[in-house]
């Protein structure tokens, strides 16, 4: 029997790379449960946020379009939150792996730290599972309907290429089951047909991420920022390269450890109340 398999992401339940994930891993054979948030939880990370009413975490059975028979619930928690849910029974039995996606946008290079897509995958990690985190691109010049940050949300999002992210998602699980245990894979697919992608990189973290964040105006009281495309120079290699070429990227990552190799001099160090 396969293992069991649980699919979250940051998008939201209703989001359509979540159906498309979970359509493509429920034909594979294999034992799929689905978990995801209520609303958008983008940008949440690994938080361990949950709305509460009367001390109860509000979930709701849900029916996915085109994978009826799979059992999945909209859960009013972030995404790490839901995998800690999961892995304690609340839907079912625990999962040994997990996916997480097909989020709407890449998650790539330094971006990954602030990603609920990938932190529900260190979650899992972090507790010994397996992940797989995967994303579209969908802002690449190159990739179908990509461009400026601003054009992303007048896209028809059931046009985009989950397929292409889906199938290449069920492809990964074989290699992921031959990793180390707590391994996470980081999948980005070019918003392409199938075809138009040039193949299948591995590739490591870009030192920056694909957009930027800046501050429009600020003034007493407030701040407003603005969010454009990455101006930094491609690195070879690095999983932001390998999009801009049409290539789809993936790149092994680890939840956060202690980094044995800080030497740290603490004997000067007085434990004791400051005096002020």
């Amino acid at each position: 029997m396969s293992e069991r398999i649980l699919i979250t992401n940051d998008d939201g339940i209703d989001a359509p790379g979540l159906r498309w994930l979970a359509k493509a891993a429920q034909r594979a054979g294999h034992d799929v449960v689905v978990a995801a948030p209520m609303t958008e939880a983008s940008g949440s990370s690994a938080s361990m946020t949950a709305i509460e009413e009367d001390g109860k975490i509000v979930v709701e059975p849900r029916e996915l379009a085109g994978a009826r028979n799979v059992p999945a619930y909209g859960v009013a928690a972030s995404p790490a939150f839901i995998v800690l849910l999961a892995l304690r029974d609340a839907f079912g039995a625990a999962p040994a792996v997990v996916l997480s996606g097909i989020n709407r946008g890449a998650n790539a290079g330094a971006a990954v730290v602030h990603s609920g897509t990938v932190g529900a995958t260190l979650t899992a990690a972090h507790a010994g599972l397996r992940g797989l985190a995967v994303s579209l691109d969908v802002l690449t010049p190159a990739a179908a309907g990509g461009g400026a940050p601003d054009a992303i949300d007048q896209a028809d999002d059931e046009k985009r290429h989950w397929g292409s992210a889906a199938g290449l998602a069920v492809q990964l699980l074989p290699v992921l089951a031959h990793t180390p245990a707590g391994t996470i894979l980081n999948l980005n697919v070019p918003d392409l047909h199938v075809d138009g992608i040039r193949g299948l990189r591995r590739t490591a973290l870009a030192r920056f991420g694909q957009v930027q964040v800046s501050i429009a105006e600020r003034s007493e009281g407030f701040v407003r920022t603005a969010v454009q495309a990455a101006q930094e120079n491609l690195e070879p290699g690095t999983d932001l390269a390998a999009l801009a070429e049409g290539y789809a990227s993936v790149t092994p990552l680890r939840s956060p450890s202690e980094n044995r190799d800080v030497r740290l001099n603490l004997e000067s160090i007085r434990v004791q109340t400051p005096a002020f």
